[in-house]
């Protein structure tokens, strides 16, 4: 017989048919419950075995962390909790585990920290925590390719090794075959990268902007959802040296139709996740609940999780300039009493997260888009505005996290942007390819980025950017 999802005989009536199903036990007690999980819910489904009619050997392989495949009768649950039960008639033990090797793990039943978790992070999906934050990252994944596809959107897949830095940072991840203990070189010293594989320097991409950028000026409308990659010596819990970006680009778009994209994108993919993942944001809200019990009350969230969901998606999110935001942050009691980190003196300081949340949390109490920054602390692709010192660049704000999302009208003028990229001394050479889009049918057009591992930080309430992907990659760090 065809084995049948937990999840989906959680939703069915009792009934007199056998069922099958296959998960790995969290549980057995009293040689007659046992408390069964396949992955595709945070519920166990119960499953009542009659020891009597069972094989002993049988029965004392029956333990935490085996897999098992159970037949029998969904029937009406004796319990509490669940609707449903299987009355078991056959057991089969599919994988052993044994109990004493299970204590050594994060499989055994008891409270394990965060931090374990990720020393056994091959295990650590089968916890309740993770197997909730993967699955709503898993319908996260979905809503976005659903709202850009409902939307006219293009998928397309930008390259992952590139010879340009599209942010301008230089903090990328070399790409070669070279013999690095045999490196070959010039007669001045420097790498000779016409050995190298591709003949030039090549890297591992920030982003795929530059290329998508392209594509919008043949197909309209584009998005990317990939991985990128920063080599920036930032061991937070806000950074990953590899994660995955969404990028929308879309031809004849202003600033304004980018910060409505931006607002409407956000909305959608939040409200599916509230409306496909309930279990598990249940489940998850009330761990964070109990996680902050033992924080002093000026520590603990104002707002439980799914409040915080719902609270983005019914407010209009608030559209604040920079200049009018440097304002407001220079006038703040925790600058003028030197609460702030970095404190805000003077137009044209580059924003800290502990002055986003401020704007946000503080200030405004909702969230904020930021746009119009100094033409200095951005990239050299960002439309100069006509004073001559401001950018079309916004920054959508987030309680909690800070910046969420950037993006920028991007500079359409062929003129501008050559100066503009020889003041930032960005070759020509390198990316002829993109100045040549605007000798060919210009046009406004606008796009941003969003940190997924980020949005999912904000979607499940963890606090380390490490808890919301699989395997993270952080300085000193790319285990398993």
């Amino acid at each position: 017989m065809k084995a049948t999802d937990i999840a989906h005989l959680l939703q069915q009536e009792p009934s007199l048919t056998e069922v099958t199903t296959r998960g790995w036990v969290r549980a057995f007690r009293s040689n007659r419950f046992i408390a069964l999980n396949d992955g595709s819910t945070i519920n166990n489904i119960q499953c009542v075995v009659n020891f009597e009619n069972f094989d002993e050997d049988v029965l004392k392989d029956i333990t935490v962390g085996a897999a098992i495949e159970v037949k029998g009768t969904l029937v009406e649950s004796q319990g509490q909790g669940q609707k449903v039960e299987i009355q078991v008639s056959a057991v089969e033990v599919l994988g052993k585990a044994d109990p004493e090797e299970v204590k050594l793990t994060i499989l055994s039943p008891k409270r394990h920290s965060l931090e374990k978790l990720r020393e056994q992070a091959h295990l650590r999906v089968r916890t309740n925590t993770f197997g909730a934050i993967m699955r709503v990252r898993s319908k996260l994944s979905f809503a976005i390719h659903e709202y850009f596809q409902k939307n006219g959107f293009n998928y397309m897949h930008t390259p992952i090794i590139t010879g340009s830095d599209a942010e301008g940072a230089g903090e990328m991840f070399k790409v070669t075959n070279l013999d690095i203990k045999n490196t070959p070189l010039h007669e001045d010293g420097t790498v000779n990268y016409k050995e190298d594989f591709f003949e030039k320097e090549t890297n591992l991409t920030v982003s795929g902007q530059l290329e998508a950028e392209t594509f919008a000026m043949g197909l309209g409308k584009v998005y990317t959802f990939g991985p990128t990659f920063r080599a920036e010596n930032s061991n937070t819990s806000r950074h990953l040296a590899e994660f995955w970006m969404i990028e929308p680009e879309v031809a004849f778009n202003d600033l304004a139709d980018n910060m409505d994209l931006a607002e409407d994108f956000i909305k959608y993919v939040l409200n599916y996740a509230l409306e496909h993942c309930a279990d598990d944001l249940e489940f998850l809200e009330n761990r964070l609940l109990q996680e902050e019990k033992s924080k002093p009350q000026a520590e603990r969230s104002e707002m439980a999780l799914r409040d915080k969901l719902k609270f983005v998606l019914e407010n209009n999110f608030k559209r604040v300039s920079y200049t009018e935001a440097i304002d407001i942050l220079k006038r703040s009691k925790p600058n003028q009493k030197k609460k702030f980190k970095y404190l805000i003196e003077e137009w044209g300081a580059d924003l800290q997260s502990e002055h986003e949340r401020f704007l946000v949390e503080k200030h405004f109490k909702c969230p904020v888009i930021l746009f119009d920054y100094p033409a200095k602390i951005k990239a050299f692709y960002m439309r100069l505005n006509d004073d001559g010192k401001t950018v079309r660049a916004m920054d959508v704000l987030f309680p909690g996290i800070g910046e969420i999302v950037g993006g920028s009208q991007r500079e359409e003028r062929y003129d501008v942007l050559k100066e503009k990229m020889a003041a930032m001394d960005i070759s020509e050479e390198e990316l002829h390819w993109y100045l040549d889009l605007r000798k060919f049918g210009t046009c406004v057009h606008s796009g941003f980025g969003l940190g997924f591992e980020r949005l999912v930080l904000f979607a499940t309430g963890m606090g380390n950017i490490r808890d919301v992907i699989p395997y993270p990659r952080t300085p000193g760090n790319a285990s398993f």
